[in-house]
Protein backbone atom coordinates (compact mmCIF):
# COMPACT_ATOMS: atom_id res chain seq x y z
CA UNK A 1 0.00 0.00 0.00
CA UNK A 2 2.86 2.49 1.16
CA UNK A 3 4.44 1.64 -2.46
CA UNK A 4 1.52 2.29 -4.36
CA UNK A 5 1.25 5.64 -2.65
CA UNK A 6 4.74 6.48 -3.07
CA UNK A 7 4.62 5.53 -6.80
CA UNK A 8 1.54 7.86 -7.31
CA UNK A 9 3.12 10.48 -5.47
CA UNK A 10 6.74 10.41 -7.38
CA UNK A 11 4.07 10.19 -10.67
CA UNK A 12 2.07 13.23 -9.83
CA UNK A 13 5.97 14.87 -8.55
CA UNK A 14 7.22 14.02 -12.14
CA UNK A 15 4.12 15.47 -13.81
CA UNK A 16 4.25 18.63 -12.27
CA UNK A 17 8.06 18.82 -13.05
CA UNK A 18 7.03 18.26 -16.12
CA UNK A 19 4.34 20.54 -16.84
CA UNK A 20 6.57 23.48 -15.32
CA UNK A 21 9.19 22.91 -17.91
CA UNK A 22 6.54 22.81 -20.82
CA UNK A 23 5.63 26.59 -19.03
CA UNK A 24 8.74 27.85 -18.34
CA UNK A 25 11.01 26.51 -20.39
CA UNK A 26 10.08 28.93 -23.42
CA UNK A 27 9.82 32.10 -21.50
CA UNK A 28 13.44 31.24 -20.56
CA UNK A 29 14.70 30.35 -23.35
CA UNK A 30 13.18 33.12 -25.25
CA UNK A 31 14.53 36.48 -26.23
CA UNK A 32 14.73 39.70 -25.06
CA UNK A 33 14.49 40.90 -28.29
CA UNK A 34 12.29 44.23 -28.70
CA UNK A 35 9.62 43.72 -30.89
CA UNK A 36 9.06 46.17 -33.81
CA UNK A 37 8.13 46.35 -38.04
CA UNK A 38 8.92 48.47 -40.57
CA UNK A 39 6.80 51.38 -41.40
CA UNK A 40 7.09 53.08 -44.71
CA UNK A 41 5.26 57.10 -44.97
CA UNK A 42 4.75 57.35 -48.71
CA UNK A 43 4.50 60.52 -50.44
CA UNK A 44 1.02 61.54 -52.39
CA UNK A 45 1.33 63.37 -55.37
CA UNK A 46 -1.53 65.35 -56.86
CA UNK A 47 -2.34 68.06 -59.29
CA UNK A 48 -3.86 71.47 -58.12
CA UNK A 49 -6.46 71.28 -60.27
CA UNK A 50 -9.07 69.16 -61.84
CA UNK A 51 -8.91 67.28 -65.14
CA UNK A 52 -8.04 64.67 -67.07
CA UNK A 53 -5.25 62.28 -66.86
CA UNK A 54 -2.79 62.90 -69.82
CA UNK A 55 -0.11 60.13 -69.14
CA UNK A 56 1.24 58.36 -66.09
CA UNK A 57 4.93 57.50 -66.99
CA UNK A 58 5.37 54.93 -64.34
CA UNK A 59 3.88 51.60 -63.03
CA UNK A 60 3.21 50.66 -59.58
CA UNK A 61 6.00 48.93 -57.71
CA UNK A 62 8.84 50.90 -60.15
CA UNK A 63 11.90 52.53 -59.06
CA UNK A 64 12.44 55.92 -60.08
CA UNK A 65 14.99 58.34 -59.94
CA UNK A 66 14.83 62.37 -58.29
CA UNK A 67 13.78 64.27 -61.19
CA UNK A 68 12.08 61.51 -63.20
CA UNK A 69 8.86 62.77 -65.24
CA UNK A 70 5.56 60.92 -62.95
CA UNK A 71 2.36 61.97 -64.71
CA UNK A 72 0.64 64.98 -66.85
CA UNK A 73 -2.81 66.40 -65.91
CA UNK A 74 -4.67 68.40 -68.78
CA UNK A 75 -2.56 71.44 -68.83
CA UNK A 76 -4.39 73.39 -71.00
CA UNK A 77 -6.60 75.80 -67.94
CA UNK A 78 -3.72 76.55 -65.89
CA UNK A 79 -1.28 77.08 -69.12
CA UNK A 80 -3.73 79.76 -70.69
CA UNK A 81 -3.27 81.52 -67.07
CA UNK A 82 0.07 81.49 -67.29
CA UNK A 83 -0.16 82.97 -70.67
CA UNK A 84 -2.21 85.53 -69.65
CA UNK A 85 0.01 86.47 -66.70
CA UNK A 86 2.93 86.98 -68.87
CA UNK A 87 0.89 89.45 -71.08
CA UNK A 88 -0.42 91.16 -67.77
CA UNK A 89 3.68 91.12 -66.87
CA UNK A 90 4.31 92.70 -70.50
CA UNK A 91 1.89 95.40 -70.05
CA UNK A 92 2.84 96.97 -66.88
CA UNK A 93 6.15 97.00 -67.87
CA UNK A 94 5.68 98.89 -70.99
CA UNK A 95 3.65 101.02 -68.98
CA UNK A 96 6.35 101.38 -66.42
CA UNK A 97 8.98 101.96 -69.01
CA UNK A 98 6.31 104.54 -70.66
CA UNK A 99 6.25 106.56 -67.60
CA UNK A 100 9.65 107.61 -67.61
CA UNK A 101 9.36 108.77 -71.44
CA UNK A 102 8.55 112.38 -72.16
CA UNK A 103 5.62 113.00 -75.00
CA UNK A 104 6.34 111.86 -78.51
CA UNK A 105 8.06 114.47 -81.26
CA UNK A 106 4.79 114.84 -83.23
CA UNK A 107 3.36 115.86 -79.75
CA UNK A 108 6.34 118.30 -78.84
CA UNK A 109 5.88 120.28 -81.96
CA UNK A 110 2.67 120.96 -81.39
CA UNK A 111 4.13 122.51 -78.27
CA UNK A 112 6.92 124.27 -80.29
CA UNK A 113 3.97 125.86 -82.88
CA UNK A 114 2.02 127.53 -79.80
CA UNK A 115 5.88 128.53 -78.62
CA UNK A 116 6.43 130.39 -81.79
CA UNK A 117 2.68 132.00 -82.34
CA UNK A 118 3.22 133.52 -78.81
CA UNK A 119 7.18 134.77 -79.45
CA UNK A 120 4.88 136.25 -82.56
CA UNK A 121 2.64 138.14 -80.18
CA UNK A 122 5.21 139.13 -78.42
CA UNK A 123 6.50 140.66 -81.08
CA UNK A 124 3.93 142.48 -82.00
CA UNK A 125 2.44 143.60 -78.77
CA UNK A 126 6.25 144.93 -78.68
CA UNK A 127 6.22 146.84 -81.72
CA UNK A 128 2.95 148.38 -81.06
CA UNK A 129 4.18 149.65 -77.62
CA UNK A 130 7.62 151.08 -79.35
CA UNK A 131 4.66 152.98 -81.59
CA UNK A 132 2.25 154.27 -78.70
CA UNK A 133 5.38 155.81 -76.93
CA UNK A 134 6.40 158.89 -78.28
CA UNK A 135 3.38 159.68 -79.74
CA UNK A 136 1.90 159.45 -76.23
CA UNK A 137 5.23 161.98 -75.41
CA UNK A 138 3.84 164.15 -78.04
CA UNK A 139 0.67 164.76 -76.92
CA UNK A 140 -1.17 162.27 -79.95
CA UNK A 141 -2.66 159.80 -77.33
CA UNK A 142 -3.34 159.61 -73.65
CA UNK A 143 -1.88 158.08 -71.62
CA UNK A 144 -4.18 155.27 -70.89
CA UNK A 145 -3.30 154.40 -74.58
CA UNK A 146 0.63 153.97 -73.20
CA UNK A 147 -0.58 151.75 -70.40
CA UNK A 148 -2.92 149.56 -72.15
CA UNK A 149 0.21 148.91 -74.82
CA UNK A 150 2.44 147.95 -71.85
CA UNK A 151 0.35 145.82 -71.04
CA UNK A 152 -0.38 143.92 -73.86
CA UNK A 153 3.19 143.32 -74.30
CA UNK A 154 3.94 142.08 -70.65
CA UNK A 155 0.86 139.85 -71.38
CA UNK A 156 2.43 138.26 -74.94
CA UNK A 157 5.44 137.79 -72.63
CA UNK A 158 4.19 135.95 -70.02
CA UNK A 159 2.45 134.06 -73.04
CA UNK A 160 5.38 133.12 -74.33
CA UNK A 161 7.00 131.80 -71.17
CA UNK A 162 4.01 129.66 -70.18
CA UNK A 163 4.17 128.19 -73.91
CA UNK A 164 7.76 127.33 -73.09
CA UNK A 165 7.03 125.55 -69.66
CA UNK A 166 4.11 123.42 -71.16
CA UNK A 167 7.24 122.23 -73.75
CA UNK A 168 9.51 121.40 -70.73
CA UNK A 169 6.97 119.52 -69.03
CA UNK A 170 5.85 117.80 -72.14
CA UNK A 171 9.81 116.38 -72.53
CA UNK A 172 9.48 114.67 -68.88
CA UNK A 173 7.96 111.74 -67.78
CA UNK A 174 5.72 111.32 -65.26
CA UNK A 175 5.47 112.19 -61.84
CA UNK A 176 7.78 110.43 -59.04
CA UNK A 177 4.54 108.33 -57.41
CA UNK A 178 3.02 107.58 -60.81
CA UNK A 179 6.50 106.33 -61.81
CA UNK A 180 6.35 103.89 -58.42
CA UNK A 181 2.94 102.58 -59.21
CA UNK A 182 3.96 101.78 -62.27
CA UNK A 183 7.22 99.71 -60.98
CA UNK A 184 4.96 98.51 -58.03
CA UNK A 185 2.38 97.06 -61.22
CA UNK A 186 5.37 95.47 -62.60
CA UNK A 187 6.67 93.31 -59.56
CA UNK A 188 3.05 92.15 -58.79
CA UNK A 189 2.21 90.85 -62.20
CA UNK A 190 5.92 89.12 -62.10
CA UNK A 191 4.60 87.30 -58.92
CA UNK A 192 1.79 86.42 -60.53
CA UNK A 193 3.80 84.87 -63.32
CA UNK A 194 5.94 82.83 -61.03
CA UNK A 195 2.94 81.66 -59.52
CA UNK A 196 1.06 80.80 -62.63
CA UNK A 197 4.52 79.10 -64.10
CA UNK A 198 4.59 76.98 -60.63
CA UNK A 199 0.78 75.70 -61.42
CA UNK A 200 1.89 74.85 -64.11
CA UNK A 201 4.89 72.50 -63.39
CA UNK A 202 2.23 71.06 -60.94
CA UNK A 203 0.40 69.40 -63.21
CA UNK A 204 3.08 67.86 -64.59
CA UNK A 205 5.39 67.01 -61.37
CA UNK A 206 8.88 65.04 -60.67
CA UNK A 207 10.15 62.50 -58.59
CA UNK A 208 11.39 64.42 -55.45
CA UNK A 209 13.95 62.24 -54.74
CA UNK A 210 15.07 58.46 -55.70
CA UNK A 211 12.06 56.01 -54.56
CA UNK A 212 9.58 53.25 -56.04
CA UNK A 213 6.03 53.81 -56.65
CA UNK A 214 3.92 52.18 -53.85
CA UNK A 215 0.55 52.41 -55.96
CA UNK A 216 -0.89 54.26 -59.02
CA UNK A 217 -5.09 55.33 -58.13
CA UNK A 218 -5.25 56.96 -61.79
CA UNK A 219 -4.24 56.05 -65.39
CA UNK A 220 -4.14 58.02 -68.48
CA UNK A 221 -7.78 59.02 -69.50
CA UNK A 222 -9.21 59.36 -66.29
CA UNK A 223 -10.84 62.54 -64.94
CA UNK A 224 -9.12 63.51 -61.72
CA UNK A 225 -10.31 65.86 -59.24
CA UNK A 226 -7.64 68.71 -57.96
CA UNK A 227 -5.46 67.62 -55.08
CA UNK A 228 -7.14 64.14 -55.03
CA UNK A 229 -3.79 61.96 -54.83
CA UNK A 230 -2.55 60.11 -58.95
CA UNK A 231 0.06 58.13 -57.51
CA UNK A 232 2.34 57.63 -54.55
CA UNK A 233 6.04 57.47 -53.92
CA UNK A 234 8.16 55.64 -51.68
CA UNK A 235 11.54 56.74 -50.84
CA UNK A 236 14.29 55.29 -49.42
CA UNK A 237 14.49 57.79 -46.44
CA UNK A 238 10.86 57.61 -45.24
CA UNK A 239 10.82 54.03 -44.19
CA UNK A 240 11.92 53.59 -40.66
CA UNK A 241 12.14 50.45 -38.06
CA UNK A 242 9.58 51.21 -35.63
CA UNK A 243 10.15 49.31 -32.15
CA UNK A 244 8.53 49.68 -28.50
CA UNK A 245 11.06 49.91 -25.45
CA UNK A 246 9.84 49.17 -21.88
CA UNK A 247 9.07 52.06 -19.34
CA UNK A 248 12.17 50.97 -17.39
CA UNK A 249 14.74 51.19 -20.42
CA UNK A 250 13.94 54.20 -22.10
CA UNK A 251 16.64 55.91 -20.24
CA UNK A 252 19.49 53.72 -22.97
CA UNK A 253 17.47 55.10 -26.35
CA UNK A 254 18.52 58.41 -27.70
CA UNK A 255 18.49 60.04 -31.15
CA UNK A 256 21.41 58.96 -32.87
CA UNK A 257 22.23 56.19 -31.68
CA UNK A 258 22.94 52.91 -33.40
CA UNK A 259 20.65 49.67 -32.44
CA UNK A 260 21.02 46.30 -34.34
CA UNK A 261 17.79 44.46 -35.13
CA UNK A 262 16.81 41.39 -37.62
CA UNK A 263 14.05 40.37 -39.67
CA UNK A 264 13.16 36.91 -41.54
CA UNK A 265 14.98 36.29 -44.54
CA UNK A 266 17.11 39.81 -44.15
CA UNK A 267 21.16 39.93 -44.23
CA UNK A 268 22.87 39.88 -41.06
CA UNK A 269 24.03 42.39 -38.92
CA UNK A 270 21.37 45.25 -39.71
CA UNK A 271 21.59 48.17 -37.90
CA UNK A 272 19.27 51.39 -37.49
CA UNK A 273 20.15 55.23 -36.45
CA UNK A 274 17.22 56.20 -34.13
CA UNK A 275 15.30 59.50 -35.07
CA UNK A 276 12.90 59.67 -32.80
CA UNK A 277 11.39 58.91 -29.39
CA UNK A 278 8.04 59.44 -28.49
CA UNK A 279 7.71 62.07 -25.51
CA UNK A 280 5.08 59.92 -24.41
CA UNK A 281 4.01 56.57 -23.44
CA UNK A 282 1.66 53.71 -24.41
CA UNK A 283 0.50 50.55 -23.60
CA UNK A 284 1.71 48.08 -26.38
CA UNK A 285 -0.07 47.96 -29.69
CA UNK A 286 -1.95 45.07 -30.70
CA UNK A 287 0.21 44.69 -33.92
CA UNK A 288 2.86 42.89 -31.61
CA UNK A 289 0.93 41.42 -28.69
CA UNK A 290 2.25 38.57 -27.32
CA UNK A 291 1.50 36.60 -23.73
CA UNK A 292 4.79 38.31 -22.71
CA UNK A 293 4.82 41.37 -24.20
CA UNK A 294 0.29 42.60 -23.77
CA UNK A 295 -0.39 45.33 -21.08
CA UNK A 296 2.75 46.35 -20.75
CA UNK A 297 3.71 50.17 -20.96
CA UNK A 298 6.08 51.07 -23.56
CA UNK A 299 7.53 53.54 -25.65
CA UNK A 300 7.55 53.93 -29.50
CA UNK A 301 11.06 54.63 -31.09
CA UNK A 302 11.47 54.87 -34.91
CA UNK A 303 15.27 54.65 -36.52
CA UNK A 304 16.06 54.51 -40.15
CA UNK A 305 17.60 51.44 -41.44
CA UNK A 306 20.71 50.96 -43.26
CA UNK A 307 19.69 49.40 -45.91
CA UNK A 308 15.99 49.58 -47.68
CA UNK A 309 13.40 47.24 -46.49
CA UNK A 310 9.74 46.31 -47.29
CA UNK A 311 7.26 47.74 -44.94
CA UNK A 312 4.89 45.65 -42.85
CA UNK A 313 7.83 43.35 -42.18
CA UNK A 314 8.31 42.73 -38.60
CA UNK A 315 11.63 42.87 -36.59
CA UNK A 316 13.36 41.91 -33.19
CA UNK A 317 15.69 44.73 -32.36
CA UNK A 318 18.45 43.94 -29.64
CA UNK A 319 17.89 46.13 -26.87
CA UNK A 320 20.64 48.29 -26.10
CA UNK A 321 22.83 48.57 -22.79
CA UNK A 322 23.08 51.48 -20.59
CA UNK A 323 23.60 55.27 -22.06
Amino acid sequence: MNRQRLLVVGLIAAAAVIAGLVIWMPRMGASHALSGYIEGEPLYLAAPVAGTVRSVSVVRGQEVAAGQALFVVDPTQVRAQADQASAEAAAAEAQALDARKGQRPTELAVFEANIAAAEATARDARATLRRVEPLVRQGWYAPARLDDAKSAADAADAQVRAARKQRDAAMLGSREDQIRAADARVTQTQAAVIGANARLAEVSPRSPAKARVEDVFFHAGEWAPANQPILSLLPDERIKVRFFVPEKDLSAYRVGRVVRFACDGCAKGLTARIEFVAPRPEFTPPVIYSREARDRLVYLVEARPSTRLNPGQPVDVEPLGGS
